[in-house]
C-alpha cells in the first residue's frame, strides 16, 4: 500500500490556467453573524473543470495564482467534493471564505478506493505541511526498543532504525515505560550487553573473555561458549512476547520450566523460575488497568479549544497500557473534533506501526479502515480507560495553556474569548459585552441593570442603572425593550464604541423585546445578540425557536454565567436600594424638616422604624438635633 501511495503522490493531473478574481459580498445576520456569500460566478476554467471531475475517490490540491499550494484534502466522490467549494452560496467560517477566494487552480488524483485516498492525502501533508491543512504540532523522534539481527541478539534502546533486519518494537513515546520494560527483561533473562561479533568462529578460536556482567550474574557468558544458542534463543522469544505485551505467554512459559525443573529435581533451577514468576506476576499487577481480555486495542480521544484539538493515544495488550501519548493539533479552517480526531488516528497508527482491530473513540468518526472496528464504550472497563484518554488529554491541554501564560499573560483571556467567538460564530472577538437583568418585585419598583465586561473582566465604571420609566406594572419584555433602547440610543448619540455581543437574561420573550429595541435604533444586524435561559442554560439567538447548548466545562459558557449573574446582582441590589428609598420617604421623610441624611441616620443607629417610634425626645436628641428629635417624637405620638 505505501508503495501505491508513493508513486501516486506526484502523479497529480495538471489543469492550466488561472480564473479572474471572484468578489464577495458580505449579509450580517440579526444575530450578528457574518455569512460571507460567494457569488455563482467562476471562471471558465474552474467551471470547465469541475465539469470533468469524475464521481471516484481521491485526493485534490487547492493551488492560488502562484502556484503556491494552500490545501490538500480527500474525497470520497472528487465532484461532488471539489464542486462544493464553488457552489457553496454561504460560509459561516471565514477562513474557509479566505481559502476559497485564493483558489486558481486545483489538481486531482483518482485512487482505487477511499482508504488509497486517505492515505495518499496523509502522505502529501507531511512531505508538503500545506496552510490550510491541519498541522499536527509533534515532530519528536521516539526510541524503540530493538532486538539485533545477528547471533545472541542484543536487546536495547534505540531511535535509529536500520534496515538490517532486526526487530524494532515501538516507538514509545515514554522513554520511562520503555525502561520498565528493558528493565523487567533485565531481571528475567541474561542478555549479553556487549557488542562483541559472537560467530561460531570467533567464539571457538577464543578471541573472547567473560566480562563483569558475567561474575555478577547479568549474563550466562555466551562468548566463551558457556550458553548454548538455542537457549539464548529461547529467551529471546519469550522477551518478543513481553514486549508485545502478551505477558500471559511469558507467565505460562516460565510455569512450564519451573515444573521441567521441579520434575528432574533440578531444584535451584525451578527456584529461579520462581523468582522470575514472582517478577513478572508484580510487574503485570501493577500495570494491570483493566480485564486482561482487552487485548491489542487501541483509544484515542479528543479535547479541544479555539485554535487546537488536543488527541490522546493508547495502546491496550492484555489489559495494559503498552503506549501512550498525547499530541496537539493546530487547526486551521476551524475543522471540528471529528476531522481532528480523523486525522490523528490516520497519522499516529502509521506512526507507532499500529495493526490494532478495535479501537476505542471518545466521539463518533466516519473514517474507514480495512479489518478495524470503531467503537464508543458506554460502561465497564472499556468505559474506564477511553474516561482515563479523556483525563489525559484534558490535562495535557491545561498544561499547554499554563505554560503559555507563562510567557503571555494575556494568553487566558484571549483563549476564554476565541472560545467563546467560537461556540457562537462571532464575527469579531468579544472584547467588549454587555449584559441586561430586570428586577421587581410584584410589579413594585421595577430596575434594570447593564453590567459591562471588557477583556473578559468586570469594567465597573462602565455598569449602569435604569429605572423604568414608561411601562405600568409587571412587564419584563417591555421593561427589557425600554432599557435597551436608552442605552444603545445614548451609546449612539454620543458616538461611544458599541459591544460585540449583548446578553440577555431571559428566554426568547426577552430577546425578542430587544431585538425590537435594536430595530428602531436601525442597529439589528450590528451588535451580536444572544439570550439566556436560566434553566437548562439554553443560549438563544434572534429568529430561532431553536437553542443551542455549550458544554458545561466550557470556559465560554462559564463567561456568560459570570456577566448573567453579576448583571442579577447589580440589577438585584439596585431593586434593593429602590425599595429601601421608598421605604424611607413613606414614614421617616414624611416628618417635616427630615431629610434622607437624617433618616438615614436614626435608622442606622435606631435599627427599625418601631423603634424610633418607642424613643423619647432626649434619646433621638443623642443622635439628631433637638428640633428634629421633637418633630419626630410629635409626628409618631400624633
Amino acid at each position: 500500500m505505501r508503495s501505491a501511495v508513493s508513486g501516486l503522490r506526484d502523479n497529480f493531473f495538471r489543469t492550466g490556467q488561472t480564473p479572474r478574481s471572484r468578489s464577495v459580498s458580505i449579509h450580517e445576520l440579526c444575530s450578528g453573524t457574518t455569512v460571507l456569500v460567494i457569488p455563482m460566478e467562476r471562471s471558465e476554467h474552474i467551471t470547465q473543470l469541475l465539469q470533468r471531475l469524475p464521481n471516484k475517490p481521491g485526493v485534490y490540491k487547492h493551488f492560488d495564482k502562484d502556484g503556491q499550494l494552500l490545501y490538500v484534502g480527500k474525497a470520497k466522490d472528487l465532484k461532488k467534493r471539489v464542486s462544493s467549494y464553488f457552489n457553496k452560496k454561504q460560509y459561516e467560517n471565514g477562513k474557509t471564505m479566505l481559502l476559497v477566494r485564493k483558489i486558481a487552480d486545483v489538481k486531482f488524483m483518482i485512487t482505487d478506493t477511499e482508504l488509497d485516498a486517505l492515505l495518499l492525502e496523509n502522505s502529501l501533508i507531511k512531505k508538503h505541511k500545506p496552510k490550510y491543512n491541519i498541522q499536527l504540532k509533534d515532530d519528536k523522534t521516539y526510541p524503540s526498543i530493538v532486538i539485533k539481527n545477528e547471533r545472541f541478539p542484543r536487546i536495547y534502546a534505540t531511535r535509529q532504525l536500520v534496515k538490517d533486519g532486526s526487530e524494532y518494537f515501538g516507538p514509545y513515546a515514554s522513554v520511562k515505560t520503555m525502561h520498565t520494560v528493558l528493565d523487567l527483561i533485565r531481571k528475567l533473562y541474561p542478555i549479553r550487553t556487549c557488542s562483541y561479533h559472537l560467530s561460531r568462529e570467533n567464539i571457538e578460536a577464543g578471541k573472547f573473555r567473560v566480562c563483569l556482567e558475567y561474575h555478577i550474574g547479568n549474563c550466562k557468558g555466551p562468548c566463551e561458549d558457556k550458553m548454548s544458542e538455542a537457549e539464548y534463543n529461547q529467551n529471546v522469544d519469550a522477551i518478543r512476547q513481553i514486549i508485545r505485551g502478551n505477558l500471559g505467554e511469558a507467565v505460562k512459559a516460565i510455569k512450564e520450566k519451573m515444573a521441567e525443573y521441579a520434575e528432574n529435581m533440578e531444584f535451584e533451577r525451578a527456584a529461579d523460575m520462581k523468582k522470575k514468576l514472582e517478577i513478572l506476576r508484580k510487574f503485570q499487577a501493577k500495570s494491570t488497568v483493566v480485564h486482561p481480555s482487552i487485548h491489542n486495542t487501541e483509544v484515542f480521544s479528543i479535547v479541544s479549544d479555539a485554535r487546537s484539538g488536543f488527541v490522546n493515544y493508547m495502546k491496550i495488550m492484555n489489559g495494559l497500557i503498552v503506549q501512550g501519548h498525547t499530541v496537539e493539533m493546530r487547526k486551521r479552517l476551524d475543522e471540528s473534533d471529528q476531522e481532528l480526531l480523523e486525522h490523528a488516528i490516520v497519522e499516529i497508527r502509521e506512526r507507532f506501526q499500529s495493526s490494532a482491530r478495535e479501537i476505542f473513540v471518545s466521539s463518533k468518526v466516519s473514517l474507514v479502515l480495512p479489518d478495524v472496528r470503531f467503537h464508543i464504550p458506554q460502561r465497564g472497563d472499556k468505559r474506564k480507560l477511553l474516561d482515563l484518554s479523556v483525563r489525559n488529554a484534558t490535562y495535557y491541554m491545561r498544561d499547554k495553556h499554563k505554560q503559555q501564560e507563562v510567557t503571555d499573560p494575556e494568553a487566558h483571556t484571549r483563549r476564554i474569548l476565541e472560545t467563546l467567538q467560537d461556540d457562537l460564530r462571532l464575527e469579531s472577538l468579544p472584547v467588549h459585552i454587555e449584559c441586561f437583568d430586570n428586577s421587581n418585585i410584584q410589579g413594585t419598583h421595577p430596575a434594570s441593570a447593564c453590567v459591562v465586561f471588557k477583556n473578559a473582566k468586570p469594567s465597573k465604571d462602565d455598569y449602569r442603572k435604569f429605572n423604568i420609566k414608561t411601562v405600568e406594572g409587571p412587564n419584563d419584555f417591555a421593561s427589557m425593550e425600554e432599557v435597551v433602547y436608552r442605552r444603545y440610543k445614548r451609546l449612539r448619540d454620543e458616538g461611544e464604541s458599541m459591544p460585540q455581543l449583548v446578553i440577555i437574561d431571559g428566554g426568547k420573550g426577552q430577546l425578542g423585546s430587544a431585538m425590537k429595541a435594536l430595530d428602531l435604533l436601525g442597529l439589528r444586524g450590528k451588535i451580536a445578540v444572544i439570550g439566556i435561559a436560566k434553566r437548562l442554560e439554553e443560549i438563544f439567538f434572534p429568529g430561532d425557536s431553536i437553542p443551542i447548548y455549550i458544554d458545561k466545562r466550557s470556559p465560554s459558557l462559564k463567561l456568560i454565567q459570570h456577566l448573567r449573574n453579576e448583571a442579577h446582582r447589580f440589577s438585584l441590589a439596585h431593586h434593593r436600594d429602590r425599595r429601601s428609598k421608598s421605604a424611607l420617604k413613606t414614614s421617616l421623610t414624611d416628618v417635616s424638616g427630615v431629610g434622607p441624611k437624617s433618616a438615614q441616620t436614626l435608622l442606622l443607629h435606631f435599627k427599625t422604624i418601631k423603634a424610633i417610634k418607642a424613643a423619647s425626645v432626649e434619646e433621638l436628641s443623642e443622635v439628631v438635633s433637638k428640633k428634629i428629635a421633637q418633630a419626630v417624637y410629635q409626628f409618631y405620638r400624633d
